[in-house]
């Protein structure tokens, strides 16, 4: 049993050493990311032809597939993070402060990854500018995807200005303590900087983090997103109002498991536990039981009013739903990682990190799956009887799963980019914590 108190030392060790497992998992990162690229390249050169998207021989006529269910995923992950370090300023939520940032920094990090899909599915990267853009003006008036398009651009846009304000006061304070190579960055982020706008810039940040959690049911992952799909009464997996709901609390629910991923995967790393404490843990696991319970009220809905006494092709599509091997995959991992969760909050000493940490990579491998089906079952089964007569079923080919695995490589590198050049413990939660006379029991992960 051991107690220790947080202070500067600890947030800016990363920056200051770099230990074996660093390079290890750097060099693992790059070469899937690599591997990604190699696999990007084919399709450039050969065009989508070699996915499975669009072949009405054999994939059931499926246009769209894992690049837009894997899309839907990190945009609902970002958005996600975003709501919980804005809940986190809003409501004072003191407790949950060390894990404020890394929920920004998942943000930004996600957000990328969705937006490489984008590219990605454009087919031709250079589309976007001689089309997409060129077109902007005309079809952001009338275009959902467009739509889709700018809520993500402006999202990114607060994001990161979230974080550079927040990040002013870390990197004033304690410049004497970072990388000297990185000196110049540091002193065009610190521009004009003076204590005297501390105040100020808490209050801009306490008003971006209303706007936040204002627009997150409005436009952003309950609003624009869902209305992509849930506006078109021809696919009825995919028409209705539950779908804003639906797609909120999958973000929620994926981006509290990421945070939970990536905040016991640093205090492993750069020895944390003091930091990130097994409260903090516990009660972000609660969170998550919460927000996946509620995904999956909310699918328990969309099945029952699918399967009784429903239209014939709500019926149709809601029985192919309910009986497909991935669904029954997909909400069960959920339901798994939600037994262990209210466990634990019944019986305290069934809690530990590593039972967290698995159930939040069970709960990303669930509604990644839901998310995929939501997709490409939603044109398999359409009111109209254009697919009817097409053969087979989509199933992603390697080079889309491949992109799968060479975002989540991509993303790793981010973080581990980032942890070398700024804070992702912010430097307030140190001085609160400290404040508190902050201890803490080690846990066993």
């Amino acid at each position: 049993m051991s107690s220790r108190t947080p202070n500067t030392d600890d947030i800016v060790r990363p920056m200051q050493s770099t230990a074996k497992w660093y390079y290890v998992v750097f060099g693992a990162a790059s070469i899937l990311a690599l591997v990604w690229f190699g696999l990007w390249s084919i399709q450039l050169s050969r065009g989508l032809a070699v996915t499975n998207l669009a072949d009405w021989g054999s994939a059931g006529g499926v246009t769209w597939g894992l690049y837009i269910g894997a899309f839907i995923w990190w945009v609902g992950i970002a958005h996600g993070g975003i709501i919980l370090s804005a809940a986190v300023r809003l409501f004072g939520m003191k407790r949950y402060l060390p894990v404020a940032r890394l929920a920004e920094l998942l943000t930004i990090g996600a957000l990328s990854m969705a937006g490489f899909y984008i590219v990605i599915h454009v087919g031709r990267p250079d589309r976007i500018v001689t089309s997409v853009v060129q077109a902007y003006p005309v079809t952001v008036h009338q275009s959902p995807l467009v739509w889709d398009v700018t809520v993500i651009t402006m999202y990114m846009v607060m994001t990161l200005t979230y974080l550079g304000l927040t990040i002013r006061y870390d990197l004033a304070r304690l410049r004497d303590d970072l990388p000297n190579i990185l000196e110049p960055v540091y002193k065009v982020a610190t521009i004009g900087y003076s204590e005297a706008e501390d105040e100020v810039i808490e209050r801009i940040v306490w008003w971006l983090a209303l706007g936040v959690i204002v627009m997150a049911p409005l436009l952003l992952h309950g609003g624009v997103i869902p209305w992509l799909f849930a506006l078109l009464p021809s696919m009825p997996g995919w028409q209705g109002a539950i779908q804003g709901p639906q797609f909120l609390t999958i973000a929620l629910t994926s981006a509290i498991a990421g945070v939970i991923i990536l905040a016991l995967a640093l205090r492993r790393a750069y020895d944390w536990h003091h930091i990130l404490t097994d409260d903090v843990i516990r009660g972000l696991t609660l969170w998550l039981g919460l927000f996946s319970l509620l995904f999956l009220w909310l699918q328990l809905q969309q099945v029952i009013t699918g399967v009784y006494a429903a239209p014939l092709d709500q019926r149709s599509f809601a029985a192919a739903k309910v009986t497909n091997p991935y669904y029954q995959f997909a909400i069960g991992v959920v339901l798994l990682s939600l037994a262990y969760i209210f466990a634990q909050a019944v019986k305290a000493h069934l809690f530990s990190p590593m039972r967290s940490l698995a159930a939040s990579l069970l709960v990303l491998a669930g509604t990644l799956t839901e998310k995929i089906l939501f997709v490409f079952e939603g044109l398999e089964y359409p009111t109209f009887d254009m697919y009817y007569n097409t053969p087979g079923h989509y199933f992603p080919s390697p080079i889309e799963i491949g992109s799968l695995v060479g975002t989540i490589a991509l993303c790793t590198l981010f973080f581990l980019v980032i942890v070398k050049v700024v804070p992702v413990i912010e430097l307030h939660a140190i001085e609160e914590l400290r404040g508190e006379g902050h201890s803490h029991v080690e846990g066993d992960d």
